[in-house]
Order: C-alpha cells, then structure tokens, then sequence
C-alpha cells in the first residue's frame, strides 16, 4: 500500500479509535451520546461526568503514551541501526520503575510516585551515559547499549528487593499492578502533568526527522552529508527517553508498543526515519486507545495494559519476523 493512500486510511483509523476509546466502558455512551455531550447537551448529567472526567483523560492520555512509545521505539531503532532496539533498551523503564514503586513503598501521594517515576527514569539514562563516557564508549553505540543493560539489571533487581520489602496486603498489590501498566485511575491532572514533557521529547524527533534518518547510514556517510552524527545522536537519546519516562511515570511499564508499532509502520513507509515517524505517532496512538478500550471492556475486573499488549505483540511480532526476516538478517 503506498503512503498516498495510507494517509486516509490512517486517519480514518486514528478517529475510530479515539471514538471507541470514548464510546466503550462499563458505562457505555453511544455516539450520539458522546456527540451531545461534547456540544453541552449531555443526555443525562452521568454522561457528562463520564465522558469529561473519566473516559477522556483516559483516551487522550492513551494517545500520547502510544505516540510517545512508538515514537522512541523508531527513533532507537534509527540511531541504533537495530531492528530490536526498544525504549526500554538504556534501562528508562527499568529506572521509572524503580522511582515509582520506591514512592509506593514510601507511602507518597500519586503526583509524587509519577514524579519520582519521571526522575529515576532520567537519571537513569544520565547514568548510562555517564558510565559510557567514562569507558571511552560514547562514540560507540554497542557499548552505549551494553551499559543500558547493565543499569537496567540493576534496576531491575531493586525492584525486586523494593517487592520483597513491601507489604503483603497493602503495597505489593499496588506495585505488582502499576509494574503491569494501568490508565484506570488517570486524571485530567495527570495528563497535564505529562503533557509538556512529552511534547518537549516529541518536538526535536518532528523537527529533525530527515537529519536523524541519515544516521540510519552509518556516522562517515552522515558526516559527508553534513550531520554532526555524535551530537545528533545524543539529541535523539535524551529526546526519546524524555517521552518514554514520561510515559512510564504516569501509566507504568508497558511493554511491546515501542517495538512492535515501528516495524508496523515500516510496512507502510519503508525504513526512512522521516516517512515513518509520522505514522508511528498515529498507529501508536490508536493503538494505546484501543488497547485501553480493551482493557476495561472484556473482563468484570479491568486488565492490565502491559499483559494485553504483551499478548498482541507477541504473535504480531513473530508475524511481522517471519515476514521480513531476511532483511532484518542483512
């Protein structure tokens, strides 16, 4: 399918969803319901509580972390020439992790656990760069990577231990679900909240789209074009850490949506970073808002984002390896 005739398509999918994401619910609105209430003349005034107070937040919050992650994972895959490359490769969800359960296991209010999320999961990649620098490997994105492992095993193992601290009854069951992703209790604060970072990571990967597809050629061919390849590098890395601790602060670790939604977006546009970035953003949009959708819809008690996404990467993906395999080989 070329990308003329993808765009209205992509649309068209992107409104859909954002439609369904506000429509179902254990409160379901239909769309003449949901169109009266955007217009002040709600059917009834739980309509309105509904759809303003819960059922956006929800969506619009769903959007930007699915953009956000799909947009990190394809910038990672570009700087890293690797087609497996996520956005928790440095270790950013690992980090935001291990500052949000550590605000649960403190007793902090939300805003504080998102926070302490947002902060671990920058200092976290501030770290991986920084042992980097120190082992002469910034220049090298192999060991760049192998540093982010390295931090996120550790990372990780402190989210064990903060587990195995906890309460039993009280703050274990908390930290399991929020480690699983979760936009059930999100607020329109929360949204706010993660807004400015997130637009803040989004806007260097728009506005040097076509600069940071070079570096897909290797640094020589770059600097021969004329891109300053370690310093855009570097941009790129902070900029998609920026959104993806974002992300993780205020939704907890969802998993797959920034490795699956690229190679998604490559059968559409192929591997050049600036065709492909723009529908990332809206396939990873609409596909957090479905999966939300989803995820308070097919059970009484509401699922976890990060098991439903795991269940639909996982056989995506292994489509997606069987079909273009081979060049991911070469």
């Amino acid at each position: 399918m070329s990308e003329r005739a993808a765009a209205p398509l992509l649309a068209l999918g992107l409104a859909g969803a954002l439609a369904a994401g506000a429509m179902l619910g254990p409160y379901p609105l239909s769309p003449v319901d949901v169109a009266e209430t955007l217009i002040g003349r709600p059917p009834d005034p739980q309509a309105a509580i509904v759809l303003w107070n819960i059922r956006l937040p929800r969506v619009v919050a769903a959007a930007l972390i699915g953009a956000a992650l799909a947009a990190a994972g394809a910038a990672y895959q570009t700087v890293f020439r690797n087609p497996l490359v996520a956005p928790d490769i440095l270790g950013v969800s690992q980090g935001a992790g291990l500052g949000a359960v550590l605000g649960i296991l403190l007793g902090l209010p939300v805003l504080a656990i998102q926070l302490m999320g947002f902060a671990f999961g920058i200092g976290t990649i501030a770290l991986v760069m920084a042992i980097a620098l120190a082992l002469r490997g910034m220049g090298q994105v192999l060991v760049v990577v192998l540093c982010g492992m390295a931090v996120a095993a550790i990372a990780g193992a402190g989210i064990s231990l903060v587990k195995l601290m906890a309460d039993p009854d009280d703050q274990l069951p908390a930290i399991t679900f929020w480690l699983m992703g979760s936009l059930a209790g999100i607020k329109q604060a929360d949204v706010a909240a993660a807004l400015p970072a997130i637009v803040a990571g989004l806007l260097p990967l728009i506005a040097l789209r076509w600069r940071i597809g070079l570096l897909a050629l290797g640094d020589d061919e770059a600097r021969t074009l004329g891109v300053e390849a370690g310093r855009l590098r570097l941009l790129v890395i902070l900029s998609a850490t920026l959104v993806t601790a974002a992300a993780v602060s205020v939704a907890g670790v969802i998993g797959w949506v920034g490795l699956m939604v690229p190679h998604m977006a490559r059968l559409i546009t192929g591997p050049r970073f600036d065709r492909l970035l723009p529908v990332a953003l809206a396939m990873g949009a609409a596909l957090m808002v479905l999966v939300d959708a989803a995820a308070r819809c097919i059970a009484q008690q509401e699922v976890p984002l990060g098991i439903l996404t795991a269940v639909l990467g996982g056989p995506v993906f292994l489509w997606l390896l069987a079909r273009g395999g081979r060049t991911w080989a070469e």
